[in-house]
């Protein structure tokens, strides 16, 4: 344990959906039930590892098109997860080193490793607050402090809300963030979704009992609501790689283990 993980909460013996998927990505920031759960995963789904770095690839895709294409200059990364490699502030600074970005997290764990990592930095934030209560993360002095609503944001929720449950109502946290956000800016989401493979989304999914949160893969048409009125990109709600090449995998079962998309607010939304 680091001298930024004691006396934060930290939960070793019980599986964590972050620190899984930091093993799926070959990290060292995991423990020994972490990797359990993870092996058992890989049992059901040995193309885990691949779909996860073929997820890292997309989302810096999305933060590419995003700033590069659409001249977003401010971006709200909610459920941000373990910093890796390429994180979404390293993308957009490569582009243009104003960007300002905030990470969000309920993880304790992730945001300490978020803060050590951006000890120095002066237009990224890590916020430890949860992406299912949008008022408090909507007002929270760090986030509007850095955040300017009033101009267009990029709102990220990659491979994150297939781990919050119907029951916590996750349409309506969603609806409550494009509520806020000002014309012209941007929701991208990426979520897993059981509408190929039933069975092995089932599986999946009862592994992840024993862990910190559940997985929750949805349908097509139960994603597309996350988007509400804004007007989604060409091509679409699709198979998880949205704007450019497929995945270089050779796995069919990547690629449709679930769907992303980009969508914008216009002035009617």
């Amino acid at each position: 344990m680091t001298q930024a993980e004691s006396g934060i909460g930290l939960q070793p013996d019980t599986p964590n959906a972050a620190r899984m998927f930091d093993y799926y990505l070959g990290g060292k920031d995991n423990f020994a039930a972490d990797r359990a759960a993870a092996a058992m995963v890989l049992q059901v789904a040995p193309w885990m590892p691949e779909a996860a770095r073929q997820g890292r690839g997309l989302i810096a895709r999305t933060v590419r098109h995003l700033v590069q294409e659409k001249g977003i200059r401010q971006i709200l990364d909610l459920g941000s997860g373990l910093p890796t490699r390429d994180n979404v502030h390293e993308i957009a600074h490569r582009i243009d080193p104003g960007v300002r970005v905030v990470y969000v997290d309920n993880d304790p764990v992730v945001c300490a490793h978020g803060r050590a990592l951006l000890a120095d930095a002066t237009t990224v934030s890590v916020v430890q607050a949860d992406l299912r209560q949008p008022e408090q993360v909507l007002h929270h002095p760090e986030i509007s402090g850095a955040i300017d609503f009033g101009s267009p944001v990029a709102v990220l929720m990659m491979f994150v809300l297939h781990l919050v449950p119907d029951e916590q109502d996750p349409q309506q946290a969603v609806a409550a963030y494009r509520d806020a956000l000002a014309p012209g800016s941007y929701l991208a989401l990426s979520h897993a979704s059981s509408d190929a493979r039933p069975d092995l989304m089932a599986r999946i999914s009862a592994i992840y009992q024993r862990a910190n949160t559940p997985f929750v893969p949805r349908s097509h048409a139960d994603i597309s609501r996350f988007f509400g009125d804004f007007t989604l990109e060409s091509p679409g709600l699709v198979n998880m790689w949205p704007h450019v090449e497929p995945p270089a995998t050779e796995d069919p079962d990547v690629a449709r283990s679930g769907y992303s998309g980009v969508a914008r607010k216009t002035e009617r939304s």
